[in-house]
């Protein structure tokens, strides 16, 4: 059985999406014990929270006070043992089945039985990683989108084995969470990254053949398409590392050669150039 009250939601990761999953759980009235092995990555996650929460009470949507509250709700750790009494998971580290698998197996041995084991994962299996765990019917997606506390979107993928309770305690969390969730089952890419990723990779593909300037692509499928940002701004936000990641999974999970990475995306991602947050990708930041 799920549980039924959710007052402690352990986070596990503290970069861009796990610092982002604890500010909008902590800013619902949520308690969270953010957890990463590393200091530093726990120390940076916590100034980022800080500085988003900030950045809302310059625009008042929270006030003082309401920050202040929602940052002392959260709790950083960087031992395991702190997950044990949560009442809800939510892993947020890299985009890499084993990576995800082997902390997974890891909290499963430690929190009570009805704990839901939920994933943000951007492509991964979450019924691969469901069968590596003791509660495979208590395993989920919840893919949140990046910016998390502005982005309202988190798709809930449901395993081969997700059980209905689980999926519907999560679709209750996420909208608790000011979120709307969507539902869909687990193939590979989801629906998201199934669809958005092709686009991403033909607009390198476009850069790499020379038909047209990072700028002059963006711009098209902003102007004509009225998208709010370009394609390839996108991949440098989304990190072009997770990119390359969710294509491979997209090519090997579906087996047809059109979800084959742009050899550019290889060749940045081999030079560290990830984007944003190596402040170097198709664009200087």
């Amino acid at each position: 059985m799920a549980k039924s009250t959710i007052e402690t939601i352990g986070v596990i990761g503290s970069g861009t999406m796990g610092s982002g999953i604890a500010h909008v759980c902590a800013r619902s009235g949520y308690n969270v014990i953010l957890f990463d092995s590393s200091q530093d990555a726990l120390d940076r996650g916590l100034s980022a929270i800080s500085k988003n929460l900030d950045r809302e009470v310059a625009k008042n949507k929270l006030s003082m006070s309401d920050k202040s509250a929602a940052f002392s709700r959260i709790l950083p750790a960087n031992a395991i043992q702190s997950l044990k009494d949560v009442d809800f998971i939510i892993e947020a580290i890299v985009e890499n089945f084993e990576s995800k698998s082997k902390i997974l197996n890891a909290i499963d041995s430690i929190v009570s039985d009805g704990v839901i084991l939920a994933s943000n994962t951007s492509s991964i299996s979450i019924t691969r990683m469901a069968s590596g765990t003791q509660r495979p019917d208590r395993m989920i997606g919840m893919h949140f989108m990046n910016p998390v506390p502005v982005m309202t979107l988190v798709e809930v993928v449901r395993g081969l084995t997700t059980s209905s309770e689980t999926r519907q305690t999560t679709m209750e969390l996420a909208t608790s969470l000011g979120k709307t969730p969507v539902e869909v089952n687990d193939y590979p890419g989801f629906v998201s990254n199934r669809v958005l990723m092709p686009m991403i990779n033909e607009a390198i593909f476009c850069v790499m053949e020379g038909v047209g300037s990072p700028e002059a692509v963006d711009s098209i499928m902003k102007l004509g398409m009225n998208h709010p940002i370009g394609p390839l701004s996108l991949a440098d936000l989304i990190g072009l590392d997770v990119c390359l990641s969710i294509l491979e999974v997209l090519q090997s999970g579906l087996g047809d050669p059109k979800y084959r990475p742009c050899p550019l995306l290889r060749r940045m991602v081999d030079a560290g150039q990830l984007g944003r947050k190596s402040g170097q990708g198709f664009y200087k930041y």
